[in-house]
Order: structure tokens, then sequence, then C-alpha cells
């Protein structure tokens, strides 16, 4: 069967959806998006996404199509019509397709925005075996624009970077600048020192992290320790444990960076816990 998407107010098969040549998220990435996971068929911090979507449109002045109480009926329908249990939402909004190509944004009221969303049906999600064993990571430099914070569509540079960790053997990317790491390519980036969980404050450097945001709750809510800053390769080399968050991948531990072993070349305990509280605590809260 063919998997079911939506576009601009319609429900399509795939094969029929069709985007205007001209539409500023072809041509100039001049889009948002998000993605929300999906356990048990249902989405999980589905709030949270959509509040950050709100603010990524307004920092860009960007229309929404749609209220975020349709948004909600909309990922639900989508859910439903492709039998989605374990997986994912994917949902872009451009400044749409005005008449022909321009540096300066076209009318709002004479050029509507575009919204696309389509599910990615991915069984076992939350048994991903990499959070078993770890992941591997390298650094490279952060050459990305510095408005980190809005969630766009501007992805080539973090899609270079993962080609890079591929490339040298490994699952993923850390960014480095001025000295500290920012995130990874598509994830907020943690280590563990003493029992301190450590992960880079909040600014216009890195991404607000919607699992983020819960991991570091739950992690308080366990009485265990948190400190925002930036750290440094070298520190995360010689940290007792190291993690990612992400909506795709939940708490991911890394047991290697750049060829350095981190702690015991296993996933630490505090990871392991981390993925568990919020595996469990995100189910319950799932709608």
């Amino acid at each position: 069967m063919s998997r079911i998407v939506y576009l601009n107010g319609e429900y399509l098969p795939e094969a029929e959806a069709k985007v205007s040549i001209f539409d500023r998220g072809f041509l100039m990435a001049d889009g948002v998006y998000e993605v929300t996971s999906v356990l048990d068929g249902k989405l999980v911090d589905f709030d949270g996404h959509a509040k950050r979507l709100q603010r990524s449109l307004g920092e860009l002045d960007m229309a929404s199509p749609v209220t975020m109480d349709e948004l909600l009926e909309i990922h639900r329908e989508l859910l439903r019509r492709n039998d989605v249990v374990e997986g994912m939402v994917y949902l872009q909004i451009t400044r749409g397709a005005p008449a022909d190509r321009d540096f300066v944004f076209p009318n709002p009221e004479e050029t509507p925005s575009t919204i696309v969303l389509f599910t990615q049906n991915k069984p076992g999600l939350a048994d991903n075996p990499a959070a078993k064993r770890g992941i591997k990571v390298i650094s490279i430099d952060d050459l990305r624009w510095h408005r980190r914070d809005i969630k766009t569509v501007q992805l080539l540079y973090p899609s270079m970077g993962k080609m890079m960790a591929k490339a040298a053997g490994c699952d993923d990317a850390w960014l480095v600048e001025d000295g500290h790491v920012t995130e990874g390519t598509s994830n907020n980036a943690y280590i563990v020192k003493g029992g301190r969980i450590i992960t880079r404050d909040l600014s216009t450097d890195i991404l607000h992290g919607i699992t983020r945001a819960a991991v570091l709750r739950f992690a308080r809510e366990a009485q265990m320790e948190v400190e925002e800053r930036p750290f440094t390769i070298e520190e995360a080399q010689q940290a007792d444990e190291a993690f990612i968050t992400s909506a795709s991948t939940f708490v991911m531990p890394v047991v290697e960076i750049d060829g350095a072993t981190i702690g015991a070349g296993t996933p630490g305990p505090v990871a392991t816990r981390l993925r568990e509280i919020y595996l469990e605590e995100s189910r319950k809260a799932a709608i």
C-alpha cells in the first residue's frame, strides 16, 4: 500500500504529492521542520515540537498555514492512515512558491506557505541495538550559520558531517567551534564526569532540543547533577561517559570520540538509566 502524505490540506498517495519548482524551500532552504517520534502509535513530546515550530516560524517571520490543534489532528490522521506504531512524523513548512525566483521574501498574502507531512515507519525504534553497544563519533569544525536555534531545513553541512563520520568508520560527528563542542550533526551532546551530566548551555549556537529539555528534567527529578556549560573534545575524551539525545535516538551512549575510548568503552550507567527513564516517561505522556 502506498504511503499517504499530507500536502497543503490534502491527504495523497506519496507518488501524487507535488511541490512547485519555485518553492522557496527547494530554491533557498527557506523553511523549517520538526520530527516527532511515535511510540505505541502515539506522539512523543508533541507539545514541545509544536512550540518550537512556532518559535522557528516567528524567528523567520514565516506564516503557519495551520493552527497547532489542526497540526495535531493531521499527525494523528497520518498515523492512522499509515498504520504507524513505531516511527516518526516529519513536518516541513516553507515560505511557499512565488511566481518566480527572487531573494526578496514574497508577500505572504499572495504566496501561501507550503506544508508537508509524512510518516516513517520504523519498527524497533525504541530497541535500537546501538543503544546497547554505544556509538562512535569524530570531531569536525562547526561551519554552520549562527542561528542554529532555528530548526531550518539547511542541513547540507550536517549531512556532510554524517558522511565524514561514515568515511572514518564512525556513526556521527560532534561539531567544534572556538575549541568547544556545540552539538552533534542532528543531536545534542553530553558528557558525564563524577556523576555530573555536562552539556552546552542554550544559546543561538545550538538547537534547543525537545528531547534535551525532557532528559535534563528527568535527570534533575532523579537527583542527578546537571551542569550546562561548554566542554572540549579533550575533556570529553577523559569523561566517564558520553551520550547524545534527539527525537529519533532518544538517549544514545557514545563510547568513542576521535579514536579515544570513553570510560570502559561500553554504555555507562547514567546514559543507560536516562534512556530507560526517558522511554518510560515518554510512553506514559505520549498523546
